[in-house]
């Protein structure tokens, strides 16, 4: 799939993590980037990079829990930039290891509800144009039974951002428009660089971390890689930091192995 001179959406691309990285590479690749943030000055930075390089992107504000704005951020890179080729679900909410019990409803609307809504208004205007391409962003730690800090709300929501690629597969050979997961494990964002660095090798071992971070390039070597190989619809791909990216298996029951 060819992405210059296309729109692409990056929701939660106002940080200095994955969103931005995100936004940048698809704009140094040529395409036309509609960044969103409910950090607006992030949002406005990370169009300021972009531009100063040379590419092209303009922001939209938009708050991903609400269904109306993520309609209207859709319908903005429809007018704005003439169709919607490419949208990546990116927007997380603030992450709270210490906190498993709190703040599940912001962690469901965003990382959950919040991709859902983006799906179902890209689906609506990738029939318009024929065809597109939809990258939520997953974790590992959906994937993960038992691991050690469990945080319930933002794994179950991962959970059901990686249910909802596979369920879509069909659009890909019925409608040309493929939805893709990325379910990465470590990545080196400001919070996670923060947490990970101080902490011996023995440490990270005890504590389920890698030995290595995944770096934000590769992030977004990974998402756009699942929106332009056209052999790829609802498929998962699985990256954990010590190894290469994977794709699960189609058709994986994920039970095949059982005590």
């Amino acid at each position: 799939m060819e992405i210059r001179g296309k729109a692409v959406v990056v929701t939660g691309a106002g940080g200095s993590g994955s969103g931005r990285a995100i936004a940048r590479r698809f704009a140094s690749d040529g395409a036309a980037v509609v960044v969103t943030d409910i950090n607006e000055d992030g949002a406005r930075e990370t169009v300021r990079q972009i531009e100063s390089a040379g590419a092209r992107a303009v922001f939209c504000p938009a708050d991903v829990r609400s269904a109306d704005q993520v309609g209207r951020l859709i319908g903005f890179a429809e007018e704005t930039c003439g169709g919607l080729a490419v949208l990546v679900n990116n927007a997380s909410a603030p992450f709270h290891p210490d906190d498993p019990l709190d703040r599940w409803l912001d962690t469901v609307e965003t990382d959950f509800l919040g991709s859902m809504y983006g799906v179902r208004a890209a689906i609506d205007a990738m029939r318009r144009t024929g065809g597109g391409a939809i990258v939520n962003i997953s974790s590992i730690s959906a994937l993960w039974h038992g691991r050690q800090h469990p945080a319930p709300a933002y794994d179950a929501a991962k959970a059901g951002v990686l249910r909802l690629t596979t369920t879509l597969g069909w659009l890909g050979e019925k409608e040309n428009i493929r939805v893709n997961c990325l379910a990465p494990g470590w990545i080196a964002s400001a919070q996670v660089r923060a947490y990970w660095e101080p902490l011996t090798p023995g440490e990270r071992k005890l504590r389920g971390a890698p030995s290595r971070l995944l770096e934000l390039d590769q992030v977004a070597d990974a998402v756009v890689r699942l929106a332009t190989d056209e052999s790829l619809h609802g498929r998962v791909m699985v990256w954990w930091p010590e190894d290469e990216p994977r794709l699960i298996p189609w058709g994986d029951v994920g039970y095949a192995a059982l005590d």
